[in-house]
């Protein structure tokens, strides 16, 4: 992977001969005193870590569904080489809150076609043979006839006896009003569930995009801390060189020791932290488990054009998916309130068979049943009323929904603008202040080495450099990070990844 993204100029550059690694690179003029202000250090750390955090708090506040995904294939004993598009292409196929997105999808297409079928009509056919023998008593007949010459009266049992059956039969709904809004309101909620997989997608891209960017981070600030750990081993064994040689006193060797120890630490820390930030990022893209990979790209700092807030505003609220999806569940939801008030109408329905009886199939004749029916409420308990009413508490819920995710979105876009501007700013502060760190730097070896000044200095002068490298670490994942939240914002976001975040 190219060093250029997040890696500071001081550490490019190198420090000085390879018999002296502790020398930099910037030198200040001889008697010029250049350092940085450590606390003004510290408010740019801060400010350009909380610009990074708003940046991916969107996502962590996700449901964990967005942290998981469904992994396929096998781990292969060789690294992968992974390009942003490549994790967002398997973040898009194997993320789980975007699969169980497109689940819900379907299981809003099954009851809009369930409601179609309660409109459409029903038909039905059977044949049936059957063989009969009847008690009549049990009919409640029973026949005495005084005797009859000739006549041996009725019998009691009749049969067995045989007769064929073969009919077709339709029932058919000519009017019922609640049904056909019920149909409506499940076209509407099968609409949003679609625009709701499109949010989902734009999620799953956000987050990959954030999760690549603080991976490019992570190796940033470990390479920025092997270096100074470097920089603290040769300090250490200068610090030594010059006690063995009498011009140093024991104390420079333990102050330079216990930086040593504090950097290498610290190293520890960061390259666990780059390994847990791998793991996570195979999880939302569905890496098989095991699997090893490396990132292909950095991502530069490329300054963002200016976006008018109002006309980004109206951009999103017309590009969105979720807050379409919001207002397509308002439809819904008042098309269920019409269904609900609509089983007060009166349902027309039609019934009836056609078919053939008899004996034997070639001993039959032709049956027929037509009947029509209308059906109305009179009392029904109070039942509809409750229906109308839980209706439009959803629906209160569902506009009042709809109205906070416009402000939200409002909040959002011009939250995401400010924070493009603001880490702009802070990369150019950031680099300007690591530059003076370096100086700094320089000229407090200088100092060392010339015997002028004991190692605090340079111990003082390395923590700021450090705290420099990581502003200018925070403020690059910052801005590249706002500007994944400017595309998320705006809706879109797949294509606006592409347009505002460059890669090489």
């Amino acid at each position: 992977m190219a060093a250029d993204y997040i890696y500071p100029k001081v550490m490019k550059e190198g420090f000085g001969t390879a018999t002296e690694p502790w020398r930099g690179g910037h030198r200040a003029g001889k008697g010029t005193s250049v350092r940085p202000d450590k606390h003004r250090t510290k408010r740019w750390t801060v400010l350009a870590m909380v610009a990074a955090g708003a940046a991916a708090q969107a996502w962590a506040q996700q449901s964990s569904s967005f942290q998981g995904s469904v992994p396929s294939g096998t781990a292969s004993s060789t690294a992968l080489s992974l390009t942003l598009e490549d994790a967002i292409q398997r973040g898009l196929k194997s993320n789980l809150g975007l699969l169980l997105r497109d689940s819900d999808s379907r299981a809003s297409r099954a009851q809009r076609l369930r409601a179609l079928a309660a409109l459409r009509p029903q038909i039905t056919a059977s044949f049936s043979e059957t063989e009969e023998q009847l008690n009549l008593r049990t009919l409640g007949f029973s026949f005495n006839f005084p005797p009859i010459p000739g006549f041996s009266g009725i019998p009691a049992i009749v049969g067995p006896f045989h007769y064929t059956d073969a009919r077709a039969s339709v029932s058919a709904t000519i009017f019922n009003y609640n049904q056909w809004k019920t149909l409506k309101s499940a076209k509407e909620s099968e609409q949003a569930a679609a625009l709701s997989v499109n949010d989902a997608r734009d999620l799953v891209v956000q987050g990959v995009v954030n999760g690549y960017l603080l991976l490019i981070a992570d190796a940033s600030r470990l390479r920025s801390l092997d270096v100074q750990e470097k920089t603290a081993q040769a300090l250490y064994d200068r610090a030594v060189d010059r006690k063995s040689a009498g011009t140093s006193p024991a104390i420079d060797v333990l102050r330079a020791a216990v930086e040593l120890k504090q950097d290498q630490q610290k190293v520890l820390a960061q390259r666990n932290q780059l390994d847990k930030d791998k793991l996570g990022l195979a999880r939302v893209i569905g890496l098989p488990a095991g699997q090893v990979f490396e990132l292909a790209q950095d991502v530069p700092f490329t300054p963002m054009e200016a976006i008018e807030p109002e006309a980004a505003v109206r951009l999103a609220y017309r590009q969105r998916p979720d807050y379409q999806s919001a207002r397509r569940q308002v439809a819904a939801a008042e098309e269920a309130v019409k269904a609900a008030h609509g089983q007060w109408y009166p349902t027309v329905a039609l019934n009836g068979f056609y078919g053939a009886n008899g004996p034997a199939m070639n001993d039959s004749h032709g049956v027929f049943e037509v009947s029509g029916a209308v059906n109305f409420n009179i009392f029904d308990g109070g039942r509809i009323h409750s229906d109308e009413e839980q209706a439009r508490a959803t629906l209160k819920q569902r506009s009042d929904e709809l109205a906070d995710l416009g402000g939200q979105i409002d909040y959002q876009v011009r939250s995401a603008l400010l924070d493009v501007k603001t880490a702009a700013d802070l990369v150019a502060a950031a680099r300007t202040n690591l530059d003076l760190a370096d100086q700094t730097l320089e000229q407090a070896r200088d100092r060392f080495s010339a015997g002028v000044a004991d190692n605090i200095e340079v111990v003082q002068a390395q923590q700021s450099v450090a705290n420099a490298n990581d502003s200018l670490i925070a403020a690059l994942y910052a801005h590249n990070a706002a500007k994944a939240a400017v595309a998320r914002a705006l809706g879109m976001t797949e294509q606006g990844i592409k347009k505002y975040i460059e890669v090489k």
